[in-house]
């Protein structure tokens, strides 16, 4: 029996609800993992006692409610639905729950629904979704803690070349290469302009290699307007977020928010499209 469009794009959907509940892990999770990871590597160094810490991953502990410590059951943890039906707030101490979880669960299964609606429940379309998750993840990360961590970055970059190399992707290996090379490469000349002229330093190394995985994914075609659409809609947010008093401390903004929203655009517009966004 054939199975219609509009049934793979329900099943691409639910798998995107089912995969935000797990992002929202990663995101919590992932950075507190780095710094544990810090400060062990430091007490080492240091010639200091490594204290024992107890299991912390993606996977242990269970997921608990951070002012009460509720353990969550399952049915506590149901993608957008145990939200809506708790009235967001925990069910032990009635603690509010961010309304990001259940806003990353939808925007994650609007995302896969869109890649399968548009490369159907292929090789492509899924390779596609996965670099919906992690780009998105990377986004949030960056602009809660200005981390873009090796983690997901590394993974996205050799994605991009894997897929293209297996003819996954619409994007010849050579462009996807080239795209990798010129994309760490350009934020990296300029981060050391940047340093000799002031001093300081601009950006992270994580954009270097977040912008690398945008040029394996799409090319090297794409790079210019990726960069140009960021910088433009950055400095925007940047000025809005400045003049509303919400700039954080050291007054900057993370640009790997600003490279995941170009990406995503990417996926949907021409290159020449997105210049004519930023009015080029």
């Amino acid at each position: 029996m054939a199975v219609s469009p509009e049934f793979d794009i329900a099943i691409g959907a639910l798998l995107g609800l089912l995969i935000g509940s797990f992002l929202n892990v990663v995101i919590y999770r992932l950075p507190k993992m780095m710094e544990r990871q810090w400060a062990q590597e430091c007490a080492a160094l240091s010639g200091t006692e490594v204290p024992e810490v107890p299991v912390y991953n993606l996977w242990a502990p269970r997921s608990a409610c951070t002012k009460c410590g509720h353990r969550i059951r399952w049915y506590e943890n149901l993608p957008v639905i145990s939200y809506m039906l708790l009235r967001g707030k925990c069910s032990a101490c009635g603690t509010g729950i961010s309304l990001r979880y259940p806003l990353i669960e939808l925007l994650t299964g609007a995302l896969f629904a869109a890649c399968v609606a548009h490369w159907g429940m292929t090789p492509t379309g899924l390779a596609w979704c996965a670099f919906a998750a992690v780009l998105l993840t990377l986004g949030v990360i960056d602009w809660d803690t200005t981390l873009l961590p090796d983690d997901l970055t590394l993974p996205l970059l050799w994605g991009g070349l894997c897929m293209s190399a297996l003819g996954w992707t619409d994007v010849p290996l050579l462009q996807a290469f080239w795209g990798a090379v010129a994309g760490y490469l350009s934020l990296w000349t300029v981060f050391w302009a940047f340093k000799l002229a002031t001093g300081k330093d601009g950006m992270g190394y994580g954009d270097f290699k977040l912008f690398a995985a945008l040029g394996a994914w799409f090319g090297w075609q794409a790079l210019v307007p990726i960069i140009l659409m960021a910088s433009v809609v950055g400095a925007v947010v940047g000025i809005a977020m400045k003049f509303a008093s919400h700039l954080r401390e050291g007054g900057y903004v993370p640009f790997g928010p600003f490279l995941a929203a170009a990406g995503f655009t990417a996926m949907w517009a021409t290159p020449s499209r997105m210049l004519e966004f930023v009015g080029l």
